[in-house]
């Protein structure tokens, strides 16, 4: 008798805590349709702005891989925001600060446990978004030179002229210098001879800047330049520098190639002279005698 008292309260507990929570829910009910079209609210914001940055911002990004990426960052971000606010409509404020407390706690050992990992991330979204590199480039960093195949979330890669392919970490990269060669379409080009001490310094001078203007065209605000450097052991030695149409080492070498060959040629018509390193030697002012072998 006494077994089937408790079976009968305990059933009749079950229903009393039933009934509650379906009283809960019913007064809870609107706030429950108010979440639920939050949610959807936010979940079709996050998907518009999706299109919108991927027809906008994302197409200044040549990386593919970065574009997704960023892209659904930017999706859950929107989701979550809708997920806490349709928490606060719910009035659950106690669950989210604990969904709040225990989100930082695990970000802070995610963080702490990848460092490494989270700061080549950052450092390929920043660079993804640098103006002064884009994949194609000519770029020089960190003793390496060659063009930029791919910047990813991890590093960037270089294919240099040699076909050998180099992968420096984003993290690396961002705290050093780099020379973009391909920002700018013309560079200036440095050309070093020398002429022997006889030749005419004037018809020198005016005839290897004759050289440069008839086959390198200088634009507006550009002009061949031309400077006497120094005495040099056997030859009187000039620097000649001018504008090219260059994006790469390649073309600069080819340029400098180009008027080396044009500036031998005329100085041979003209006779002039480029002497190489020679040496003298004077017997007659060193003591030099010849020692017999005595037995």
């Amino acid at each position: 008798m006494q077994a089937n008292f408790s079976v009968e309260e305990s059933v009749s507990s079950l229903w009393e805590k039933l009934g509650g929570w379906l009283d809960a829910i019913i007064l809870k009910l609107p706030n429950l349709i108010m979440a639920i079209l939050v949610m959807f609210l936010f979940y079709l914001l996050a998907r518009g702005i999706r299109k919108v940055l991927r027809r906008t911002i994302l197409r200044k990004i040549s990386q593919v891989s970065i574009q997704e990426i960023i892209a659904k960052v930017v999706f859950v971000t929107i989701i979550l925001i809708g997920f806490f606010i349709a928490l606060g409509v719910l009035d659950l404020d106690k669950v989210l600060t604990s969904i709040l407390a225990g989100a930082g706690v695990v970000g802070l050992a995610i963080g702490l446990a990848l460092q490494g990992t989270l700061s080549n991330t950052f450092g390929g979204l920043i660079l993804s978004f640098m103006p002064q590199l884009k994949i194609n480039d000519f770029i020089k960093a960190d003793g390496v030179s060659g063009f930029v195949t791919e910047i990813s979330l991890r590093n960037i890669i270089i294919k240099q002229p040699d076909n050998n392919v180099v992968v420096i970490p984003n993290s690396k990269f961002i705290d050093g210098s780099f020379t973009n060669y391909s920002m700018n379409n013309r560079n200036r080009i440095f050309v070093h001879c020398g002429v022997g001490y006889e030749s005419d310094l004037q018809m020198v001078e005016d005839l290897t800047v004759k050289i440069i203007q008839d086959n390198f065209k200088q634009n507006d605000g550009e002009s061949v330049e031309f400077f006497f450097t120094e005495f040099g052991d056997s030859s009187i030695n000039f620097m000649v520098r001018f504008w090219a149409d260059c994006v790469n080492v390649k073309q600069e070498h080819a340029a400098r190639h180009k008027a080396i060959k044009l500036i031998k040629t005329h100085f041979d018509d003209r006779e002039i002279n480029i002497p190489f390193p020679i040496r003298t030697l004077d017997f007659g002012k060193n003591s030099l005698q010849m020692v017999k072998d005595q037995a």
